[in-house]
């Protein structure tokens, strides 16, 4: 019975256990092997982590070592949201370098070697850089043709409602400033969008204030989340504050054209046409609802226009600093939507959108 248990020849009592060379390779190689993912939200687990990693790795075209999935172990640290991912090859490990910033679960991950990674040592057991033939664009991580969507202002826009086309998102964005690159993510199959976007300000000064304004909203059954697409929430500093504010409430407008199923109105909303000031003495205000009634009379038939005008005593007026256009038919207030919408008025920028005709009718100018 011992013979059978212990088949040693002769000589052989008391040696140590014989590693198979294979075990030896997957421990020298595993540090070459294993990268570290950060950020990773709460509902992340390791067979979620284990999935998403080997589907991204075949769609980048970054498996080499054959058929199956490059993902063959990933341990998490729950507490502090990071992972480590073993791939079988030290080949796909460096290809997985080049998912920097990929989105899991929407949002961006970090990809980094681990602490014990050994750069020499790598050097000796395959390739330590990705592989300059990846598809990344097929995960979202290469902007294509847009250009200028690289650097640590590049933002990313997660959480959008896939029913939002290119203009209506690039809309949303440029209520803060014109864009130097935009990138929707699509679908390399069906085209559809994947729900997230990324852009670049052509005034930098301004990324902050957008992700301040932006993240959180409310967009039909979903909630935007706008940050640097590379670094974590930013907050605004002081002086952006009074800017910060008046960008939120111009998205407040612009929820109102972004939401499923919107339709054209006869009521027209605008902003940037009208200063608080102006509309304090009656002469003033009197000039500028004749100044309104001839021009936007040039689309159509203009039934009514309705200009908020601030309190007396002080009180909050709802609709302050708008400007609200009934129509006689939708045809006209479309043309003067887009007639009036990205017009310069004073310096500023106009923007329109479509009020709904029940509070408009209800008096209910709160936006």
């Amino acid at each position: 019975m011992f013979s059978n248990m212990f088949p040693l020849a002769a000589g052989q009592f008391g040696a140590l256990p014989i590693m198979p060379v294979q075990a030896m390779t997957q421990q020298a190689t595993r540090h070459a092997r294993r990268v570290y993912v950060g950020g990773l939200p709460p509902t992340a687990n390791e067979q979620s982590v284990a999935t998403f990693f080997s589907h991204v790795m075949y769609a980048i075209g970054g498996n080499t070592a054959g058929p199956g999935d490059a993902v063959v172990n990933v341990y998490i640290n729950h507490e502090k949201k990071f992972a480590f991912v073993e791939m079988r090859s030290v080949e796909e490990a460096s290809n997985a370098m080049a998912l920097d910033g990929v989105i899991f679960e929407g949002g961006p991950v970090k990809v980094r070697r681990p602490s014990d990674y050994n750069p020499s040592l790598a050097a000796t057991l395959g390739p330590s850089q990705p592989s300059p033939n990846l598809n990344l664009a097929a995960v979202g991580l290469t902007p294509g043709s847009s250009g200028g969507l690289e650097g640590p202002d590049r933002i990313f826009v997660g959480g959008l409602p896939y029913y939002f086309t290119e203009s209506q998102i690039r809309e949303l964005l440029e209520s803060f400033g014109q864009l130097r690159g935009f990138d929707l993510v699509k679908d390399r199959e069906t085209g559809n969008s994947k729900g997230y976007a990324f852009c670049v300000y052509q005034d930098v000064s301004v990324t902050d204030i957008a992700c301040a304004a932006l993240n959180g909203i409310k967009m039909g059954d979903k909630t935007l989340t706008v940050r640097r697409a590379n670094q974590g929430t930013t907050q605004p500093n002081p002086e952006q504050e009074s800017v910060l504010l008046h960008a939120q409430q111009q998205i407040a407008l612009q929820r109102f054209m972004l939401q499923p199923g919107a339709l054209a109105t006869k009521v027209l909303c605008l902003t940037e046409v009208v200063s608080v000031d102006e509309l304090k003495d009656d002469d003033d205000y009197q000039d500028i609802l004749e100044d309104m009634r001839i021009e936007c009379g040039k689309f159509g038939a203009l039934l009514n226009v309705v200009i908020p005008r601030p309190n007396p005593n002080g009180e909050p007026t709802p609709g302050l600093g708008k400007v609200f256009l009934e129509y006689a038919d939708v045809d006209s207030s479309s043309k003067a939507r887009q007639g009036l919408n990205g017009r310069k008025f004073g310096g500023n920028q106009v923007i329109a959108v479509f009020y709904p005709e029940n509070k408009f009718s209800e008096g209910d100018y709160e936006v």
